[in-house]
């Protein structure tokens, strides 16, 4: 299923990357979701499946049949292309770290096992706001702890509708988080990841009007608006988060740009309400992770 070597849409770089968990019933929403998906959207697509360890995993092969993108079997460190699935091999896990895949034996016996949370986490702690998550149909909560490292990290996270789901459990286990961007179907999630990527790119050429540090512009209007609403003053915390939080919202709001997401925030109070609750789940994730409350 390889494409040819030197294949030139497989070039270019990759700006986002795409972790896709799916269980029980997930053949067929990858199947969808794949069926949507652009060849030439950029972005790579890294699949981790419950597998049985018992059968050797056929997916490759069926995925073939609704899309032409290359797919490939992962192999440890493996540096990733764009334009290209990534299949779990059956009885392995994997992270991504200094943006190479790194294969594991998955656990032996009944030691729980959560490959999807493990790789979103690393996702999360390799490359950030680059970071896409999806949650497909699926058994049990395996993906709800890992997309909160990926939201809390600035990436995005969305969930396979509980309608659309053969089985709603890992959906219903992510949506309970709190923390979903977009509640799609499968089929429907293609279109949202490449809004989202060439909104935030756009966005990234006003990266200096999101520094929380300036005293004017529209950044300081909003934590402005921010500390008369709410008394919390949020400009002496990390700007990175901060920036990160803000900028989510700028993209999922479909605000054109920052001045118009700032000027929006004097109007639309469940949207202000949104970005708080946002930006307080950066500031108590900054106190957890700080020595002091080692």
């Amino acid at each position: 299923m390889d494409a040819p070597q030197g294949s030139p849409k497989n070039q270019k770089p990759v700006p986002f990357l795409v972790g896709i968990g799916a269980s029980a019933g997930g053949l067929e929403a990858l199947e969808e979701f794949f069926r949507h998906a652009k060849e030439d959207a950029g972005v790579s697509y890294i699949v981790v499946q419950h597998l049985s360890p018992d059968f050797e995993s056929l997916m490759d092969q069926l995925l073939a049949r609704t899309t032409k993108l290359p797919i490939k079997l992962i192999e440890n460190e493996q540096t990733v292309d764009a334009n290209t699935i990534y299949l779990l091999p059956p009885k392995k896990e994997v992270i991504l770290s200094e943006g190479k895949l790194l294969l594991t034996d998955r656990p032996k016996g009944r030691e729980l096992s959560y490959p999807i949370d493990n790789f979103f986490r690393s996702l999360a702690q390799d490359i950030g706001p680059a970071a896409i998550a999806v949650v497909l149909s699926g058994t049990g909560s395996d993906g709800s702890r890992g997309i909160v490292d990926i939201h809390e990290a600035g990436g995005f996270v969305l969930v396979q509708s509980e309608a659309s789901a053969r089985f709603d459990g890992m959906p219903r286990s992510a949506c309970d988080t709190g923390i979903v961007d977009a509640i799609l179907s499968a089929s429907e999630m293609p279109e949202a990841i490449e809004r989202y990527m060439q909104s935030s790119i756009g966005l990234g050429r006003q990266a200096d009007l999101l520094d929380p540090q300036r005293t004017k512009g529209p950044t300081f209007a909003i934590l402005n608006l921010l500390k008369k609403c709410y008394e919390i003053d949020f400009s002496h915390y990390k700007t990175n988060t901060i920036s990160r939080r803000i900028e989510r919202r700028v993209l999922l709001s479909g605000s054109e740009n920052i001045s118009a997401y700032a000027k929006r925030q004097r109007t639309d109070d469940d949207d202000l309400d949104s970005l708080y609750r946002d930006l307080l789940i950066g500031v108590t994730g900054f106190f957890r992770d700080s020595e002091v409350f080692q």
